[in-house]
């Protein structure tokens, strides 16, 4: 198989992707992320790296910014919309380097686990329940 007629997935594409994922979930799941706006950006900026203290921007694949679920005030005023960003170049970095999975699985785990944090799930708890569901 010649590569010369193959581009890299764009900005567009990853959005495709990751809407794609976002429909697959179960409804429940899916109804309690409903509100979250989903972005996909090439890299994280360098004031996003330095608040992780991280010089690579390849070594993050995607973020959570907003206020989790659980912590919301229903009385209070509107929060600002939940973002989740998924960060093209690293992604393609690790479908590359892992090469046995597919891309569309590489989104859907990354967006899963940034729709853990808008549960209010930390990251040693989303690797808890990845690790018993494999």
């Amino acid at each position: 198989m010649q590569w010369k007629d193959q581009l890299a997935p764009s900005l567009d594409d990853f959005a495709r992707l990751a809407r794609e994922a976002f429909d697959a979930l179960p409804d429940p799941f899916r109804s309690l992320a409903g509100d979250v706006v989903i972005r996909v950006d090439d890299f994280a900026d360098d004031e996003v790296l330095a608040g992780f203290g991280m010089e690579d921007p390849f070594e993050l694949t995607g973020l959570y910014h907003g206020v989790d679920i659980g912590l919301r005030d229903s009385m209070g005023p509107a929060a600002e919309p939940s973002r989740i960003f998924l960060y093209r170049r690293p992604i393609l970095d690790e479908w590359c380097e892992r090469g046995d999975v597919g891309l569309s699985e590489i989104i859907a785990h990354v967006l899963i686990h940034e729709i853990g944090h808008h549960f209010g799930l930390d990251d040693d708890q989303i690797h808890h329940i990845e690790d018993g569901a494999e």
